[in-house]
This record gives structure tokens, C-alpha cells and sequence, in this order.
């Protein structure tokens, strides 16, 4: 029995036993079953943000194992993964994304542009180098920041991007541009070199600036001394879209806007002026004008024009732009049409219109040969404006008095003006002005380009560049016979036409050799070049006088007519050489050279040699310094060079003889020659040396920071120092190398970013601090001498010059007691005896302020949650002054309009205020240049707002849709009274000087962007 027992213990215990065993095998084939079931397979693409393009060769990792892939020419991939896996996205140039999976099998990764990767390859300089591994002062601009900025200039959208870049602009359609480049190193031309794709250009402005697809610029010797005589006022390298592999993508983007003047000024109304110049009469004991009498039969008060209502009107601008994309392993291309359009936000038949084309392809033939190029074609019409005499058209319109009406039928052209006897102000009716007179340019650039490189041996590697860039202008100018008022009537005989056309052909031949040689951890780069350019000018004028009303303005309808032409020729050929040295990427060394000859000069001053050296330390590649994991870029670097300017007319070296200046002797009229202008035949060619030293961090790949201090110093600046008028010369002063000036300062750049999920932030800061000191002019150190300004050896070049105003005269005791002020009377304007001498006159002018910024910056701020992304750009400048002249024509106290400060003019009975008495003629000089009309021009500035949408898409038709709207010129933050601290001027001598220029406009837009 217990045998029976034992046994069927036994068998239960087996059956037991594999129950469990049966158990456990299922429960694992259901768990392996349900593992095996549970994955799938996800698809998907990988492009970029910024542009929708296809990102090839991405990584897609499965977190936590060894799985990935990588993504193909068209950026499309295929894994296998569970709900509960994690998917990492990684790509050079790009930050990483994680991604769970979940229930999707079908992912659009978009990837966003990594801009503080340190190993990106940037242009430099007839070639290319890993960010970290440059030596000179290059900066690379973030282009995503800068093209937030809507412009039709690229050269704008630098403004406030780059540390120790300055910029000046206006709101005129089509309007130039005035950068500089850590201050001025020339009397004569400050603006920098242009590169686009490799071709030097003296402006970028025939270019879209949505074409653009990075951008450099060069700030010190060492990097810009390769461009030689031609980069010594800095470089800025711009390179526009290229081709890559993959089907072809089209991406469109396009934007409509509108632009508002930015303020109005407070001007008198009718009464208001009425009364103000009515008391300027009387101050000078003059009866009052029968159109400003109440008492009179021909007092105007039904009249009051308010000539900002009637001048700003509401502008608009439009970009539209289709980019063409694609490319096999052996050719790409990339093809880009613009359209921009900008109309003015003066009442006026103003704008700019242009189109532009450009197309880069490239290729190659097996392992050695490769070959591109490019094709670009600008067309542009501006309509411009008309300043009478090219005065401001601004400060014409606030001038206007309000009892000129705009339109009066029973002028000639429609258009109101002014009464000499009734009303007697030179006022002119600026708005009609330019709608009667026709001044159009028309404009029209091509640029080609081809390029093919061959490598001889391994790392030996010739290419051959040429290129042609040829612009043509035609300028029409008609001012037909009309009547704008008793000083502004044009007669049939004054009636004019000027038209003219020029054209500019610049060529290109490059012949570049270079070497890449690896010794062990020892990294040299070889460059050497022979470069052969070719300016051909001529420009052909004609000029018709003599139109009644109503005749065909053509030239051969005028009844004198006039015709001109002009050419020249200028030729440079160049040597160049280039050495990079790297050990193990932790030192660093560039050495350059280049010698320019030009036709410029005379033959023994035709040619430059210029050389700069550069180094770099990687110490967070040093083994013996133990720095944190987090240190990811720690670099020192230094340089040092010199460069040349040659910005001078041709013919700059020989004097200009008159051959026909006959004169009688011996009582008979005697052939003769006249000396007419003198030039120094040993003027020679500008040059700067400049010096710098910088630190640069990088911090987890997230956070970079650089501090960099430089000094820059010219010689030999062109000047133009008088002459005894015994020499003959007329105007009596000679263009000479006389001038000596240095620039120093700080730069320091910040850059974060930062991703928390769904939400991804970036800021970007900068900051400039310059100072500027002349140092030599001339022999005798002559002060230059410029608008309400003067440049002098110790001080910084343009500082405002002017007379101190310390009071208002209150009676004749006080005008008696005072140093001689010729024609005082009380109510005028008290002005300080500096020297002491008793008289007020020019030796009592001092120095007002300095007019170039001490402080310049920008700072970027953007943020993206899912679809949903804002930014904002502020910049601003401060530590200068501005000599506010567009005010100062408003406070004359004469016929003009005036500003409704005036209303507090001194009186016997108003002796607390600081506004003169308004007086005919001015007989004090209330209004000469002083401390009355200098402003801090400080400001900062919301530049640019813009939010934007981007929808999900399957990718059946489109890879990305964006929407946005953007504002621009948002707020100003400033104590400056006129319309825009932010004005265009000459950049030189008289930069601080403001009278009339057009503000940057308020700009509120829309657009969209599709990539399909």
C-alpha cells in the first residue's frame, strides 16, 4: 500500500513537475510572442528646421541598445522598434531629438540647426576651416537671427548681429546701407569688401538676402589679410544656397507687409504759426505780412495743411521667393527666383522693384575632378526721391507752412506753393515736387562664375576660378516747367532732361594651388595663388534743355542739348599665400601674404605687400591641465597683420593740365596750358596694421562665449591738405598721404541653448566697445572740418563742434554786461566766452560730444514649444551724441513751419524758458551750431517680433508649412526728439550729423513658407 503510495507520489510529483516546466515554457513564448508582436516598423524623414531640406545620413538609435540606422540621400528611414522604445535622432551641424515611440509608426523629424557646434566648417578667406580650429577674428553669423530682419539689403540684416559691426540705414525704398567694421581705418572709404560665393563685390545689394546661406565676416588682419589692399576696412563672405543630393525639394516663401513712419513730430497749426511769425515780424520791427494779418482782406484762414498728415500715408512690402533644390552623387544644383517690391511710406510715387536669379550648381567626374559654378541676374527700378538743390525731402515736408495748400489747379502741375507778397516763405511743396518730377534707375547686374579643381596627386589640388560680374545703369532725370510757388517756378528754358547710362565690368581670373599634409599628428594646409582682375568703366550722358508744358520729354525735343562720355581702366594683378598648421588640433598657426599691383598709382608705388600671422592654444586638448567633461572648448588665440586700401579715383597721381588756356601777349591772343588740379605723383597706397587676443569657451555644447580685444591703427591716410594759392591749383588742396588714426576696443559674444522636451530656447548676445583717436594730420595736424563737427589729432574723428548756449538774455543790463555779442538783444540766445576775450565769436567753439557709439549690441531671444515658435531681437548703441539738425529747422523762428516748442518763446512777460525770441532774419545767429540742438543718441530698439506656426504634414505634398506674422521697428526706447536715432549719414567726418533722414518705418508683416 504505501509502495501504491510512493508510486503515485512519484508519478504526481513528475506530472507536477513538467506541468510547471509546461507552465513557465508558455508563459515565456507568450511573453517572446508578445515582444516579437509588439514591434513594428517605423518610417519616417529627417529634415532640417530651418528649411525643410532633407538631413542624409542621420542616425536613428534605439536608446539603451545597439540598434540604428541611417537616414538616406532624401533623408527617409526605416527601424524596427516597440511602443516603450525611445528614438535618438543625431546629426553633424544639428542638435539631437528624442522621440518615444508609442503608437505612431510614421515620423516627420525636423531637426534643429545646432549654431554653437564647434567642429562646423565655415568659409573663410579663398577656402574653408573647422570653426575651432581659426585663429583670426572671425565671426559667424547666426542666420536664422538674422533673417528675422525683412530688408531687401543683406548687408541690413547684419545690424546688431555681430560684435563690433556698426550700422547705419534709412526707410527709403532701396536706400543704401553704411556699415562699418570696428571703426574707421580711412578717410576716404570705410565700407567693407563683399564676397558672394567667392566673388569680391564692392555691395551686396543686387543679392536676396533669402538666397543667403551663411555668412562671415573677417574683422582683423589675420583673417581678412588674404583679400590684401581690399580688406582692410574688414570683409563679410557671403555664400548663397547650394545643391545637395536627393530628389529635388522646392521650398517657397513669401511675405506682405505694411510700413508706418515710426512718430510724427509736433508741429504748429495754422494759428499757431501764424502767431509765431507774426511775432518774428514784429521782434524786428517790421509789420506783419498781409496773408498772417487778421486785419487784412487777403488773410489766409481757410488754409491749414498738416503736412505730416498729408506726407505719411501707409507703405507696403513684399518678398515672394521660389527656390529649386536637388542633385545626384555627381551633380547638384540649387536655383533661386526672388521678387521684393517696396513702396514708400511718403505720399509720393516712390519705390523699389527688384528680380533676381541665382543659380549654383556643382559636380564632379570620379575621385579627382570636380567642377561648379554660378549664374546671377538682377533687375531693379528704383524710383527716387527729389530734395530741391538735394536738400531733404524730410525736412522740406515739416518745413511746409500750413497755409500753402496741397493742390491748387490754378498753378501750373496742380499743386500748391507759396505767395511772395501775402505769405514770403521759401516753402516748398515737397510732395508735388516729386510727383512731378520723373527720377528713375533702372538697374540691371549679371555675375557668372565657373570653376573646375583637379587633384594631381594626392592632397596636391589645382583650381581654376573665373568669373564676370557686369552691371549696367540707366538714370532718367526730367523736371519739367512747372509752378510750385513764387521761388519755385521752373521756366520752359529751365525745363530739363538728363539722362545717362554706365556700365561697370569687373573680372576675375583665380589660379589657386593647394596641399593638405598629414605627418602624424602634424596638420599643414598649403595655399598658394596668382589672381588677375579687370575693372572696365564707361558712362555716356546727354543732357536736353527747353521744355514748354506738355512736350515729349525725350532729348530730341529740347531746344539745347548736351552729351558727355567717359572710360577707364583699372588692372590688378595679385600673389597669394596661405599656410594652416595644426598639431593634433591643440596649437594652432596661419601665416598669410598677398602682393597687389594695381594701375592705380604711379609705377613705384603700384604695388603692396601685405602679412599678417595668427596662433592658437586648445588648452582643453592639453592631457596636464585636468579640466571638467563640460569644458568641451577652451582656446586662446592672437594676431597680428597689416593690410593696404587703395579706394582712390584713378588718375589720382597725375595733375590735370587745360591745353586751351590761350592769353594774349604781344597784342596778339598766344596758345597756352593752365595747371587746373595738382596731385601728388608719390601718393601711395593706405595701410593698417591691427593686433588681437581672445579667449573662447565652450560649455556642454550648449553655452559659448568669447571676449576678444584688438587694436587697429592706419598710416598714410588720404587727406586733403591746402596749398599757398601761389601753386596755381584750383581748388587750392592736394589729395596726399598725411593722416595717422587707431581704434581699440572689446567685443564680447554669448550664446545659449537649451532643450527641455517639447520646448527648445536660444539667446544670443553681443556687445562692442569701441574708441577711436586721430593722430596725425598732415604736417601742421589742420583740423577737418565737417558738418557741425571737427576732426582733431587726440580726439576721436567727427566729434560735434559747436558754441555753448548758457542762457537767454534777459534785458539790455544783460546783454550790456556780457562778452560782445554782435546783434544780441534780450530774448536771444546767451553764448559762452570760452577764451575769455570778451567777444563771442569762433574761438568760442569747443567740442560737443562724441558722435561714434561707444557701446554697440544685439541680443536674440527665441523659443519653440511643438509647433509654436517666437523671437525677438533688440539692438541699440549708446555713449555718442547726435547734432539734431531736422529739429534745429524747426525752432528758426522765421517764415519756415516751426515746432510747437516755439509756442514757449521769451517774452518780458515768459523769461522762464530756454526758447529764444522769434526774430526776422535772425540777426543773432539764435540757431548756429550748439549745444541747444545736441542729443544723446542712445537707444534700444525692438528690431524685430515675430511669431509663427508650423503645421503637421504627412508629406504627400509638403515636407514643412510655416506661418508667421513679424513686426519690425517696434519700439524705441530713447531721449532723442527726432524721428530715429538710427540715421543714414557719411559715417566720417560728419556722422552725428542728423537733418532729414528717412526713419526706418514700423513694419508689421505676413508670410508663409512651404517646402515641398
Amino acid at each position: 500500500m504505501n509502495k501504491k503510495i510512493d508510486s503515485i507520489s512519484k508519478i504526481a510529483g513528475r506530472f507536477l513537475s513538467f506541468s510547471s516546466s509546461r507552465k513557465f515554457m508558455v508563459v515565456l513564448f507568450a511573453t517572446i510572442s508578445s515582444s516579437i508582436y509588439s514591434q513594428q516598423i517605423i518610417k519616417g524623414s529627417v529634415v532640417s528646421n530651418s528649411d525643410g531640406k532633407p538631413v542624409s545620413n542621420a542616425t536613428i538609435k534605439i536608446a539603451n541598445s545597439k540598434v540604428l540606422v541611417e537616414s538616406d540621400a532624401d533623408g527617409n528611414f526605416e527601424i524596427t522598434a516597440s511602443p516603450d522604445d525611445v528614438l535618438v535622432f543625431t546629426s553633424s551641424d544639428f542638435d539631437s531629438q528624442e522621440i518615444k515611440v508609442g503608437k505612431k509608426t510614421l515620423f516627420n523629424i525636423k531637426l534643429r540647426r545646432n549654431l554653437n557646434n564647434i567642429d562646423e566648417v565655415v568659409v573663410i578667406g579663398y577656402g574653408k576651416q573647422k570653426k575651432s580650429d581659426i585663429t583670426g577674428a572671425v565671426s559667424v553669423v547666426k542666420m536664422e537671427d538674422a533673417k528675422k530682419t525683412v530688408t531687401y539689403d543683406i548687408a541690413k540684416q547684419l545690424q546688431g548681429q555681430v560684435a563690433g559691426v556698426t550700422m547705419q540705414s534709412s526707410g527709403e525704398p532701396g536706400g543704401f546701407v553704411n556699415m562699418k567694421i570696428r571703426g574707421i581705418t580711412s578717410f576716404t572709404n570705410n565700407n567693407p569688401l563683399f564676397v558672394v560665393d567667392g566673388i569680391m563685390v564692392n555691395s551686396p545689394g543686387d543679392f536676396a538676402p533669402g538666397d543667403v546661406e551663411s555668412i562671415q565676416v573677417l574683422k582683423d588682419a589675420s583673417a581678412a589679410a588674404i583679400y590684401g589692399v581690399r580688406g582692410a576696412a574688414g570683409v563679410v563672405i557671403i555664400t548663397t544656397k547650394q545643391g545637395a543630393k536627393g530628389k529635388m525639394s522646392i521650398g517657397y516663401k513669401g511675405l506682405n507687409g505694411f510700413q508706418f513712419a515710426p512718430k510724427k513730430l509736433s508741429l504748429t497749426n495754422r494759428e499757431q504759426y501764424q502767431q509765431i511769425t507774426n511775432q518774428s515780424y514784429l521782434n524786428a520791427g517790421l509789420p506783419i505780412l498781409s496773408g498772417n494779418d487778421p486785419n487784412s482782406p487777403y488773410y489766409i484762414n481757410n488754409v491749414d495743411t498738416d503736412w505730416q498728415e498729408e506726407g505719411f500715408t501707409t507703405g507696403q512690402i513684399q518678398n515672394h521667393s521660389v527656390n529649386f533644390n536637388g542633385g545626384s552623387e555627381n551633380l547638384s544644383y540649387s536655383i533661386n527666383l526672388d521678387y521684393f517690391k517696396n513702396t514708400a511710406y511718403l505720399n509720393t510715387p516712390q519705390d523699389f522693384e527688384r528680380y533676381a536669379l541665382n543659380a549654383n550648381f556643382s559636380g564632379k567626374k570620379g575621385d579627382k575632378f570636380k567642377y561648379g559654378g554660378k549664374f546671377s541676374y538682377t533687375q531693379s527700378d528704383k524710383e527716387n526721391f527729389n530734395g530741391y538743390n538735394n536738400g531733404s525731402v524730410l525736412v522740406s515736408l515739416i518745413q511746409a507752412i500750413p497755409t500753402m495748400p496741397m493742390y491748387d489747379s490754378n498753378r501750373l502741375g496742380g499743386f500748391g506753393g507759396t505767395d511772395a507778397n501775402t505769405q514770403a516763405a521759401i516753402s516748398l511743396n515737397v510732395l508735388g515736387y516729386n510727383r512731378l518730377i520723373q527720377n528713375n534707375t533702372k538697374r540691371n547686374r549679371f555675375l557668372g562664375d565657373f570653376w573646375a579643381e583637379y587633384e594631381i596627386v594626392k592632397g596636391l589640388k589645382y583650381k581654376l576660378d573665373v568669373s564676370a560680374d557686369r552691371t549696367t545703369v540707366h538714370n532718367r532725370l526730367f523736371n519739367p516747367e512747372s509752378d510750385l510757388g513764387w521761388y519755385y517756378i521752373t521756366e520752359a528754358r529751365e525745363a530739363q532732361l538728363d539722362v545717362s547710362d554706365n556700365s561697370l565690368q569687373t573680372t576675375f581670373i583665380n589660379n589657386l594651388l593647394t596641399y593638405d599634409l598629414k605627418l602624424g599628428d602634424h596638420n599643414f594646409n598649403f595655399m598658394a595663388g596668382w589672381i588677375q582682375q579687370r575693372d572696365d568703366y564707361y558712362n555716356h550722358w546727354s543732357r536736353g534743355v527747353g521744355y514748354a508744358a506738355g512736350t515729349i520729354p525725350q532729348l530730341e525735343y529740347a531746344t539745347a542739348r548736351d552729351t558727355g562720355e567717359y572710360r577707364n581702366v583699372v588692372t590688378t594683378t595679385s600673389y597669394i599665400g596661405r599656410v594652416n598648421y595644426n598639431y593634433n588640433e591643440k596649437y594652432l598657426f596661419t601665416a598669410n601674404f598677398r602682393q597687389d599691383k594695381t594701375s592705380l598709382f604711379a609705377p613705384r608705388n603700384n604695388h603692396a605687400e601685405n602679412f599678417s600671422f595668427s596662433g592658437g592654444w586648445r588648452l582643453d586638448k592639453e592631457e596636464f591641465i585636468k579640466l571638467p567633461d563640460y569644458i568641451k572648448l577652451l582656446k586662446l588665440r592672437g594676431s597680428w597683420g597689416r593690410l593696404g586700401n587703395n579706394t582712390i579715383p584713378v588718375y589720382s597721381w597725375e595733375n590735370t593740365i587745360n591745353p586751351f588756356a590761350n592769353y594774349i601777349f604781344g597784342g596778339g591772343l598766344q596758345p597756352g596750358s593752365t595747371m587746373i588740379t595738382i596731385k601728388d605723383p608719390n601718393i601711395k597706397w593706405e595701410t593698417v596694421e591691427s593686433t588681437s587676443a581672445a579667449l573662447e569657451l565652450n560649455l556642454f555644447n550648449k553655452l559659448d562665449f568669447t571676449a576678444e580685444y584688438y587694436t587697429k591703427k592706419s598710416y598714410d591716410m588720404l587727406l586733403s591738405v591746402p596749398l599757398p594759392f601761389s601753386s596755381g591749383g584750383t581748388p587750392n588742396n592736394i589729395v596726399t598721404n598725411a593722416g595717422d588714426m587707431k581704434s581699440m576696443g572689446w567685443e564680447f559674444t554669448l550664446g545659449y541653448r537649451q532643450n527641455i522636451g517639447d520646448f527648445r530656447l536660444a539667446f544670443n548676445a553681443n556687445l562692442g566697445i569701441m574708441d577711436n583717436e586721430v593722430l596725425k594730420l598732415g604736417e601742421n595736424n589742420s583740423p577737418i572740418i565737417g558738418i557741425n563737427s571737427r576732426t582733431e589729432v587726440g580726439r576721436s574723428a567727427g566729434e560735434l563742434y559747436g558754441w555753448i548756449a548758457e542762457g537767454i538774455f534777459q534785458n539790455t543790463a544783460d546783454v550790456q554786461g556780457h562778452a560782445t555779442q554782435t546783434n544780441a538783444a534780450p530774448g536771444d540766445v546767451k553764448f559762452k566766452d570760452l577764451n575769455g576775450d570778451g567777444i563771442i565769436d569762433d574761438q568760442d567753439r569747443t567740442f560737443l560730444g562724441r558722435s561714434m557709439p561707444k557701446y554697440t549690441f544685439g541680443i536674440n531671444l527665441s523659443a519653440t514649444y511643438k509647433n509654436f515658435d517666437l523671437s525677438m531681437f533688440w539692438q541699440g548703441m549708446a555713449g555718442h551724441y547726435i547734432y539734431n539738425g531736422t529739429y534745429s529747422s524747426l525752432m528758426i523762428g522765421d517764415l519756415t513751419n516751426h515746432s510747437t516748442d516755439m509756442l514757449n518763446y521769451w517774452t518780458p512777460e515768459n523769461t522762464n524758458t530756454n526758447i529764444p525770441r522769434p526774430v526776422k532774419n535772425n540777426p543773432n545767429d539764435n540757431n548756429r551750431p550748439s549745444n541747444r540742438f545736441v542729443e544723446k543718441g542712445d537707444y534700444i530698439k525692438l528690431q524685430a517680433l515675430e511669431i509663427g506656426y508650423t503645421f503637421e504634414t504627412d508629406k504627400t505634398i509638403f515636407n514643412k508649412v510655416r506661418i508667421y506674422t513679424s513686426g519690425q521697428n517696434l519700439l524705441t526706447f530713447t531721449k532723442y526728439k527726432g524721428y530715429d536715432p538710427d540715421f543714414i549719414s557719411d559715417g566720417l567726418i560728419s556722422r552725428g550729423f542728423e537733418f532729414g533722414s528717412f526713419p526706418n518705418p514700423v513694419t508689421v508683416s505676413f508670410g508663409i513658407e512651404a517646402n515641398f
